[in-house]
């Protein structure tokens, strides 16, 4: 007990308790008066807008953000069918076989440039002509006929034109791009098909249009059956008023 005594009991000075504290105390006890501290400030910048975002998403109501899913269809633009009937009619000087290949037998880079008649699907008005060049790809012997790149335009007087593109099969049917139009066909997408009745003289293509207004009632006639024998009327032949569409392309 006398051990514990001694080290228990020290006297401390009376200056100690008398001596005035003028310094401003810097414990860290102490709070900063010029600096407060703030838990949001820019060292916890992320932490902040982490806060932020997840206090502005639970304030939303459940029902304010919908998902549309990538795989739900899109509506569909209105398909407008246009027959009309291209016709050799043999006063064109079309085709014209340019053998650039210099080979007997129709080769790659042969061209064709061509220019028919185009009639209505009734065979009963001159719409126009056909304009455009084939690029031989390949001669198929097998089938008795020939592959095409084609590219080239339908005229229909002052309704404006529609240009295509795609392959054009000596031997069968075959589809092409519509690349493009004017006047009434400006804007007009789809794809058109090629149906081969004697080739080269008689072809019949239907278009499958999108992206234009209603065509005119002039052009959607009733189309005459595809055989060999078709011919165009008399008087649409011999191009007469009613026999003809405005500003039809000669």
């Amino acid at each position: 007990m006398a051990a514990f005594s001694s080290h228990a009991v020290k006297t401390i000075p009376s200056s100690s308790f008398l001596t005035p504290v003028t310094a401003k105390p810097t414990s860290f006890l102490t709070p900063s008066i010029t600096k407060p501290f703030s838990p949001f400030t820019s060292s916890n910048h992320s932490l902040t807008k982490s806060l932020k975002l997840h206090s502005t998403l639970t304030s939303l109501p459940k029902n304010s953000f919908t998902c549309r899913s990538q795989a739900q269809p899109v509506s569909s633009e209105k398909v407008q069918e246009l027959s009309v009937y291209e016709i050799n009619e043999r006063d064109r000087g079309s085709p014209v076989y340019l053998r650039l290949s210099y080979k007997t037998v129709n080769s790659l880079g042969d061209l064709v440039p061509f220019s028919n008649k185009l009639y209505t699907g009734d065979l009963q008005k001159r719409i126009g002509i056909t304009s455009g060049i084939c690029i031989l790809i390949q001669n198929k012997a097998e089938k008795k006929g020939d592959r095409y790149e084609a590219i080239f335009s339908f005229y229909f007087g002052d309704y404006g034109h529609i240009a295509v593109q795609g392959p054009y099969l000596t031997y069968e049917d075959s589809y092409l791009a519509v690349t493009g139009g004017s006047g009434i066909f400006e804007g007009v997408k789809g794809q058109v098909k090629l149906h081969q009745i004697v080739y080269p003289f008689k072809i019949l293509y239907t278009f499958y249009l999108k992206g234009i207004k209603d065509l005119p009632q002039e052009l959607l006639v009733k189309t005459v059956e595809p055989i060999p024998s078709v011919e165009a009327s008399p008087a649409a032949k011999a191009l007469e008023p009613n026999a003809t569409i405005a500003g039809f392309t000669d």
